[in-house]
């Protein structure tokens, strides 16, 4: 097994998403190398164990960037680069944007090549042939209904997915999900997001101690947030249903979703369903902005019909704030109906309406328990550092034995 490991993570954009950042933070404090490939949307503040291969989504950016590792390649590793452009000649994807993408791969040529979305496995089989070890992250989308609406994508699933040296799974069952298309059981190793100690700690700090309500006051609407891209996989619409049911039975609450505004569809059906003084969408909001709406929730709603294991919902149970789920991919792993959470079936409103109605006449001694026992299960499952630790265990036992 290598002493140091250089590490490479593929994600397309940097900076990536917050499990992305959060890794490549940890892997830098256990010693490793990173680099970082991509289009530089922003410019990134790393430590100095980060090297970060970018270019501006431009022409002349992508041109010059080319012409370096082109340059760099030819005089330094020219032999290396003629059997790549013979291997790209054999796939007919000689156009300059995967050159650009792969040119600076070659050079660098790290011992993992990790690579974070699966759709995009078929452009980056080659490293192997380079010797460089293969990672593929497993997350819901790309896995649990991208490969069963596209025919295509499940034979490139079925014809690579057995060759990839080490699968990052993000729960169990989109692990078993993978198995389905090919991946060997044994390159599958589940790996849960993580909290910062630092942001866990402040977050638990946070407060979920009861609070005292005045007495004669009027009753204030129960808050409840969801949080996500308008996408149908999230079952918005089946939420703004159980809206409905929630004030046909005169139920006193306010649902916000972040993420969802300007969605024509939702609008339309806010109206419909009659909830304009109920609902409303926001904008995304930056992660501190999120933080804060989600600890001023009661409740945070996942009505999802599909997800690995929502970030969101770590979040939230970490700040102390009740969470309601749909049962979907992984959620079964983190949220214990009754315990940790609550549970309901997916695309069933009226089953996320009557659960709303008996978490609002929840005792607060009852739901202090619920909280304090979500907290600490995110404590013990879902630490930055479980999470590190994992993930180094996957990339050094690809090279036990070599």
């Amino acid at each position: 097994m290598k002493t140091s490991l250089k590490i490479a993570i593929y994600s397309g954009e940097i900076p990536s998403t917050t499990f992305i950042e959060r890794l490549i933070s940890g892997l830098v404090g256990s010693g490793a190398s990173v680099l970082i490939f991509g289009i530089l949307r922003e410019k990134p503040r790393y430590s100095s164990g980060v090297t970060v291969v970018g270019y501006q989504l431009n022409r002349f950016a992508k041109f010059w960037h080319l012409a370096r590792y082109t340059l760099l390649l030819t005089l330094f590793k020219r032999g290396d680069k003629k059997r790549f452009d013979v291997y790209l000649q054999q796939q007919q994807k000689t156009d300059l944007y995967t050159k650009v993408k792969c040119y600076p791969v070659l050079w660098h040529r790290p011992d993992v090549f990790h690579l974070q979305w699966a759709k995009g496995l078929a452009d980056w089989v080659w490293v192997q042939d380079f010797g460089m070890k293969l990672v593929v992250s497993l997350r819901g989308a790309h896995i649990n209904y991208s490969p069963i609406a596209d025919t295509a994508l499940a034979a490139m699933y079925r014809e690579y997915f057995p060759k990839v040296d080490g699968f990052h799974a993000v729960s169990e069952a989109i692990g078993l999900e993978a198995q389905t298309y090919g991946a060997h059981p044994e390159a599958i190793h589940v790996v849960y997001s993580g909290l910062p100690a630092s942001e866990m700690e402040a977050e638990m700090e946070a407060g979920i101690e009861p609070v005292v309500k005045p007495k004669n006051l009027p009753a204030k609407p129960f808050q409840i947030v969801s949080v996500g891209r308008p996408h149908w996989k999230k079952g918005y619409t089946y939420a703004l249903d159980a809206c409905k049911l929630l004030k046909e039975k005169g139920t006193l609450f306010e649902y916000t979703i972040i993420g969802g505004a300007h969605v024509v569809d939702y609008q339309y059906q806010i109206v419909d369903l009659e909830l304009d003084n109920e609902v409303r969408l926001l904008s995304q909001k930056p992660f501190n902005e999120v933080q804060r709406l989600i600890l001023n929730a009661d409740l945070l709603l996942l009505s999802s019909v599909e997800e690995g294991i929502a970030n969101v919902v770590l979040e939230a149970m970490a700040l102390g704030t009740l969470v309601l789920s749909t049962d979907c991919g992984g959620m079964d792993e983190v949220i214990h109906d009754g315990e940790t959470g609550f549970l309901v079936p997916i695309r069933d409103a009226q089953a996320l309406a009557d659960a709303i109605i008996a978490i609002t006449s929840l005792p607060t001694a009852a739901a202090l328990k619920i909280k304090k026992q979500a907290q600490l299960k995110i404590k013990e499952q879902h630490s930055e550092a479980l999470m590190t630790s994992g993930m180094m265990r996957l990339y050094e036992g690809l090279f036990v034995g070599s």
